[in-house]
């Protein structure tokens, strides 16, 4: 299997601040089509104004996201206009509470979405929550690209292994770009003592990997820093890794956002792309 149809999401008209150049060249990589949605966004919230401003508000600043999906949709016409690839382009505006209906739907027809890093200065909950539309309602696996990273042929691909369902998914939507890999590492950090596996951490999912042809070897670590997140940046450095799959959201996404956990951490710390499934 392979991913024939990849979908990029922009939500501004900094392209470069965009993952449509990683975008590209997975699609490259894969022989696939490119989907390119040009999302512009309403913030604001139904029911904040005064009596009888809703509707001219409303329609005032459903009219500005409406300008905005456009504009991005003619940069990246412009900008695609020399690319040697397989492409498509739409526009489309959401407000931010129906992000999730809008963006569920454009990806489960997809096989990947590539997305930027959602975390950053000049990022805002808009980049979140497609994140988690694409991956909790469009359920479709996801690649996070750090700022400035493109998602050339991975040779060295770290696999976080924690025995979790999530974790597991990850693997399998992420075969075709293990099979391609040079060294696929499995890290499990302080596997428990008392698990099914305890005997010989990460041998059942080598094995299973091993049979498509992927070339596997295991790590087995001890967490020397607080987070989770901090251990495996310093693992992928370590291995110079090109990639990070990972099972995405464990906890509950309030959880995450109110207490913090490994997927908001990895994402706010990756420094490279992180390959993420629910």
């Amino acid at each position: 299997m392979a991913y024939k149809s990849i979908l990029t999401i922009l939500t501004n008209t900094n392209l470069d601040g965009s993952a449509l150049r990683g975008a590209i060249a997975m699609t490259r990589n894969q022989d696939a089509h490119l989907d390119i949605l040009a999302l512009g966004i309403d913030h604001s919230t139904p029911g904040y104004y005064y009596a009888g401003t809703n509707a001219m508000i409303e329609q005032a600043t459903l009219e500005r996201a409406r300008q905005e999906a456009q504009e991005i949709d003619e940069a990246v016409r412009a900008a695609m206009a020399t690319e040697d690839c397989r492409w498509s382009s739409d526009a489309a505006l959401a407000q931010i509470g129906t992000i999730q209906n809008l963006v569920g739907n454009r990806a489960r027809f997809s096989d990947l979405v590539v997305l930027p890093k959602p975390y950053g200065d000049d990022k805002g909950v808009a980049e979140e929550a497609v994140i988690e539309a694409a991956l909790f309602a469009g359920n479709v696996p996801v690649l996070v690209m750090p700022d400035g990273t493109l998602a050339r042929k991975p040779e060295r691909i770290v696999v976080a292994w924690n025995q979790s369902a999530e974790a597991l998914d990850a693997v399998r939507a992420a075969l075709p770009l293990l099979k391609q890999a040079s060294m696929t590492n499995i890290v499990i950090i302080d596997p428990p003592r008392h698990g099914p596996d305890r005997s010989d951490p990460g041998g059942m999912l080598s094995q299973m990997i091993s049979r498509h042809g992927v070339k596997a070897e295991i790590s087995v670590i001890a967490a020397t820093m607080p987070r989770t997140a901090d251990v495996l940046a310093r693992h992928c450095e370590d291995q110079q890794a090109d990639m990070l799959v990972m099972g995405a959201y464990g906890h509950s996404r309030f959880r995450e956002a109110i207490m913090g956990g490994a997927t908001r951490d990895m994402l706010e710390a990756a420094k490279v792309p992180v390959f993420m499934s629910h």
